[in-house]
This record gives C-alpha cells, sequence and structure tokens, in this order.
C-alpha cells in the first residue's frame, strides 16, 4: 500500500496595509520563499488601531498595541500563521499563547533629520531659533527638547508619505524620522542628517522586524528561524528586557543603543522628562548571552538614578491628557 503524502502547507502571512509595512512583508515573504520553495506563503492584510486613528498624538491614545492588536487577534483566530512586524510597535509583554519567533537582521537603528528645502545644506545643529521640528515621538521629543530647547516642537502623524508631504507643503522645517523606514521606502535621498547616540539615542528594536506567531505552532517557528539573525536578536532582546523592567511602552521616553563586539554586548540606555528637563542615563556591558538580564540590570540602575519618578509623572500626564 502506498501511503500518500499530504500537500504542502499554504502559511498565511499577517501585515498592516500601510506601504512601509507592506514592503516589510514582501521581504519576508521573498526570504521565506527563496529558503522554502516547496511552501506557498499569502500575505493577508488588516488595518490596526494605529492606522486609523490619524489626528490624536500617539502617547494620547496609549500605546497597549496599537498597531499590533488585531494581527494578533488574526494569530489567536487562526487566521493567519504569523504576523510581521516593526519590532519598535511591539509590545514587550505578548498575549498569551503567541511567541516573538524570529527577529530579523536590523538596518541603521538611528533616527534621520530631513530638512524642509529651503533649510537645504543645513544640519539640526544650525536651524535658526523656533523653528518647527516633527516628531510623533516623545522620545524624540524629549531628547531634541534637551540638547535644543529654542526650537518648536509640532506633532506630526500619517504614514511616511504623508508626512514627507506636509514637510514639503512648509507645515515644518524638519521631521525626525527613522533611517530603516526611509531606506526601505528607497528615500534615504531625502536624508539630510543621521542623528548620533549624543542627540539621539533610538528606539527599543528601531530597524529591526520581529516576527510573532503561536507558541505552539513549531512548523512556523522552524521556517521563521532561516530568517533570524543572532546578532541582532541578542541586542533587541537586550533593549526589549530594559524597557520590560521600567515597565514603558512604545510612546515614553526612553532610548537605547546596543553594540556587540565579540561575544560581547554594551547597552546603553536613557530614561527622560517629555520637557527634556530631567535625563537619566548610563551603559551596561557583558555577555551577549546574558542579554535579558544585561537589560534588567541597566533597568534597575537607572531607576535608581531617578526613572521611575520621571517614568510616573509621564503617565500622570498621559492620562490627564497634557
Amino acid at each position: 500500500m502506498t501511503s500518500v503524502s499530504s500537500p504542502p502547507r499554504t502559511i498565511r502571512i499577517g501585515s498592516r496595509k500601510s506601504q512601509l509595512a507592506l514592503v516589510q512583508t514582501y521581504w519576508v515573504q521573498e526570504q521565506l520563499q527563496k529558503s522554502f520553495p516547496d511552501i506557498t506563503f499569502e500575505v493577508h492584510t488588516m488595518s490596526t488601531q494605529g492606522d486609523k486613528i490619524l489626528d490624536v498624538a500617539l502617547a494620547k491614545i496609549g500605546d497597549k498595541g496599537l498597531f499590533t492588536k488585531e494581527l494578533e487577534l488574526g494569530m489567536i483566530n487562526k487566521e493567519i500563521d504569523f504576523a510581521v512586524h516593526s519590532l519598535k510597535d511591539l509590545p514587550t509583554n505578548l498575549p498569551e499563547g503567541l511567541t516573538l519567533a524570529a527577529i530579523t537582521e536590523r538596518e541603521n537603528p538611528a533616527d534621520a533629520v530631513v530638512l524642509h528645502e529651503k533649510h537645504k545644506g543645513q544640519q539640526i545643529e544650525t536651524l535658526p531659533a523656533g523653528a518647527v521640528i516633527g516628531t510623533s515621538s516623545l522620545r524624540r521629543l524629549a531628547q531634541l527638547r534637551h540638547k535644543f530647547p529654542h526650537f518648536t516642537f509640532k506633532d506630526v502623524r500619517g504614514n511616511l508619505i504623508t508626512r514627507m508631504a506636509k514637510l514639503d507643503a512648509g507645515e515644518y522645517d524638519a521631521l525626525i524620522l527613522a533611517v530603516a523606514g526611509l531606506e526601505r521606502l528607497d528615500m534615504s535621498d531625502r536624508i539630510h542628517q543621521i542623528l548620533p547616540p549624543e542627540i539621539s539615542l533610538h528606539a527599543v528594536g528601531q530597524g529591526a522586524l520581529g516576527i510573532e506567531c503561536r507558541a505552539e505552532d513549531t512548523e512556523v517557528i522552524s521556517l521563521l528561524k532561516a530568517i533570524e539573525h543572532p546578532q541582532t536578536r541578542d541586542r533587541c532582546l537586550a533593549e526589549r528586557s530594559f524597557l520590560r523592567v521600567l515597565e514603558g511602552g512604545c510612546q515614553v521616553p526612553i532610548g537605547v543603543n546596543t553594540e556587540i563586539n565579540g561575544n560581547e554586548l554594551t547597552l546603553k540606555g536613557l530614561v527622560a522628562s517629555v520637557d527634556g528637563q530631567k535625563l537619566v542615563k548610563d551603559t551596561v556591558t557583558g555577555a551577549a548571552a546574558d542579554a535579558e538580564k544585561l537589560g534588567a540590570e541597566l533597568a534597575s540602575i537607572l531607576r535608581q538614578q531617578g526613572a521611575t519618578e520621571i517614568l510616573e509623572q509621564i503617565f500622570t500626564e498621559i492620562q490627564r491628557g497634557s
């Protein structure tokens, strides 16, 4: 009696509908298709709450799964098998039954300055007093207010194309955006300056993709390991552990920078008040294999330096809607 092998499974990939999200998801699909030509990988798109609410500052909405919740429900309900996220949007505590299965190789995690054409040839340091700087990130806002208190800061929402259109229309003198997003959309020619860590530590997970799936789905987890980048995973696990222990969300002024040399990981972390007046910052170094432990260690160091009080004040202000 001959056995009939079951047909290869079709794997359904979940993605947000934004142009950047789709570029990232199609890249993951392409990498997996190359590694596993006999499996079909289909992309299914969904709108998240963060895509729908475009007239309110992100910090005021709260951020528990703002760009991920609908995709996570899709996985729990078995409508999709895994979801591709910008790792910086993925909360550090995942819903029960879901896991962070893979982290892809990181693009440049830094922040970029994109200037209005009237400021061509300038850098952020040379912009005039009162220049209007657009950002939707409290992390960028706090660090830039600390360095450049003479600028005017204004919230900017919408996808990358919409934000650029607002800049070009003259609503802003400059925007602060992620280098990785601009590069993935082939817009790196718009980058006037990449901010060094001394000016802006980047967001936790910035520049990397996080792939989330059902914890019980061992087949999908084993497929996803083919596109994981171990060094990026160690760096991002340290960063996410730091954020988790501080109990900060994606919209809180917490910045990081990580480097790996050989087997050694160095993690810099910062917590700042939204007005940029208070800022605590420190660095830890240790074995990359202990990434999560290092993140927790740095969080407790910053708590001792006053991070707890800064964060409590921010959460109070956000709840009050100020």
